[in-house]
Formats: structure tokens, sequence, C-alpha cells
């Protein structure tokens, strides 16, 4: 149908925390998400469906159309850059924070600084608005290695608890930004299927405001 709309969700925490607010929406997966490898899933809503793909791809897979409407962190946004995207709603979950980390008891050093991180293009700017020179050196997970086998001085990373900083050695230094999940939607699909997208945004929009005035 070509009115049927596609919401990509993040896997992970993210998927987690989405599936209730999608629930008080009326959009629930037919079949369950944890034990199955299906990536794509009917729901209650005979016109939507659902993928479950990693939050870095979110922001790709609704610019270009795959989904009309997508579920990321603020920090994959940021990261992407955001073109050709809609971000109407603040989901106000998995919230958290990016900051730099190094380990405990050391100064990140004065002049040029080694950094190691996911989010090169954010670690980027936030080190020239410092007026800092940066080396960027870019790693997809284990993060918090980099500065004990010295390949960098700190990293720019997510930090939630603080648990894993705390359990490496390593302890937050400078807040860059607080982080929550958003809501994204697809420039052409709010032009073509506005009908259809409209309730869905209100409907997650009043559920999110029930939870923060419970």
């Amino acid at each position: 149908m070509t009115d049927s709309i596609t919401i990509a969700l993040s896997k992970g925490r993210i998927l987690k925390e989405t599936l209730p607010l999608l629930a008080e929406a009326g959009i629930e997966p037919v079949d369950d998400i944890d034990r199955s490898r299906k990536l794509v899933f009917p729901t209650s809503d005979p016109n939507v469906r659902l993928l479950i793909i990693r939050a870095t791809d979110v922001p790709t897979y609704v610019q270009y159309g795959g989904a009309d409407l997508g579920v990321t962190g603020k920090d994959v946004l940021m990261e992407h850059g955001g073109a050709g995207l809609y971000e109407p709603l603040d989901l106000n979950i998995a919230r958290c924070k990016l900051m730099t980390a190094g380990p405990v008891g050391v100064k990140a050093p004065q002049g040029r600084v080694r950094v190691a991180t996911k989010f090169v293009n954010l670690a980027r700017q936030y080190y020239a608005s410092q007026g800092r020179q940066a080396d960027i050196i870019k790693l997809y997970g284990a993060m918090e290695l980099a500065p004990i086998l010295n390949l960098a001085d700190e990293i720019v990373d997510i930090v939630d608890t603080g648990n894993t900083l705390k359990a490496n050695g390593l302890e937050p230094r400078e807040l860059i930004t607080h982080i929550s999940t958003r809501l994204v939607a697809n420039r052409a699909s709010m032009k073509m299927k506005h009908r259809g997208l409209h309730p869905i945004i209100e409907q997650l929009g009043a559920a999110v405001d029930r939870r923060r005035n419970d």
C-alpha cells in the first residue's frame, strides 16, 4: 500500500523504551521482537510496520525514504547532521550525556590532544569551539581502552551511570551536551502521508506528556 507507514527503531535500550510509547499510540509488533531474527515487523495497525536497525542507520533510512519515521538518539542525529529530516518530538527517553573522559586524577593536556571517539564530527566541533587542537581517532566501541593503552589522552562518549568509566579507571571531564531520544520524519513523507503520520506523532506526543506528568 502506498499509504503504509514504516517506522525505523533503534536496537537496544532505545527500542525497549520506545515500544511502550508506541503501544500507547496503538502500535504494537505482532511478533515478539526479542525472540525473532526478523528485521521487519507487522504491527497491530495494518498500515504500520516497524524496522529494527542500528541507531546510527536510522537517520539515513529516514532521510532517503526507506522509513517515514525514525527513533534514535540526539547524539546520532547531531553526528549525522540531520539533513532532510524533521524532528517533531523529543521522546524524553534513554536520557544520558555526551562527555569527555580521561584517566582518574590526570588532567587533560594543555596543548594538542588525542581523542578517541565514534562521534568524530561532534568531537571535532567541540574541540574547535574550545579553541583546542585535537587529533580525532575513530573507534567503533570499547572507547575506554584508548587512554589505558595510550592510544588517546581522552575520549568522547555517551555517559549514563558512569560505571563503565569507573570500572576502567576513567572519570568524566567536560559535558558536551545532554542527550535524549528523538522522533524524526522524512520531509517528503510529512507532505505525502500527512494524514497517516500526523495522528501517530500526536499520540506519541500525548504519551510522552502523560509520562512527564506522572
